[in-house]
């Protein structure tokens, strides 16, 4: 049997794998997660797509503001040409910097209450008979997930 926990790195870790080798199971690897990049990108592709895309609410305001140019460019002086790419250059920053302020805020926001982020995840191999053991010992010491996978 293959027992699998997710931690945060601290003591509660340590003092789980020394625990959980007391019992006798010294089949115990740790792996550790790296969070990845907190960058948004700019454009989403058709290969990845993290839907956070600063540039969709951008590219609506720019058509919208454009025909409203347009519409208003033939009673002014530049005409309706200029007007409408002025329109599109005005909602294009306008969803841009719109979008990006949403994103920082909210991003601070759901990094704070998600709360616990794994770290490491922890693979124990041990028999049938002990998994109950080590997961309960796993949930003692403040495991943020644990999973089991029998041997067929």
């Amino acid at each position: 049997m293959q027992i699998f926990a997710a931690f945060e790195q601290s003591i509660q870790l340590e003092l789980a794998i020394t625990n959980i080798q007391k019992l006798g199971i010294d089949n115990i690897y740790t792996v550790p997660l790296d969070s990845g990049p907190e960058d948004i990108q700019l454009l989403d592709t058709i290969n990845r797509s993290d839907g956070l895309s600063l540039s969709s609410v951008g590219m609506v305001l720019a058509v919208f503001c454009s025909v409203i140019g347009a519409a208003r460019g033939f009673d002014h002086q530049w005409g309706p040409i200029v007007w409408g790419i002025i329109g599109a250059i005005f909602g294009l920053l306008v969803g841009f910097i719109g979008k990006m302020v949403f994103y920082k805020v909210k991003m601070k926001k759901i990094r704070w209450v998600k709360g616990k982020q794994p770290d490491i995840i922890l693979i124990i191999e041990c028999a049938d008979h002990e998994g109950q053991r080590v997961e309960k010992m796993l949930w003692e010491h403040a495991a943020i997930g644990v999973g089991k996978a029998v041997d067929a």
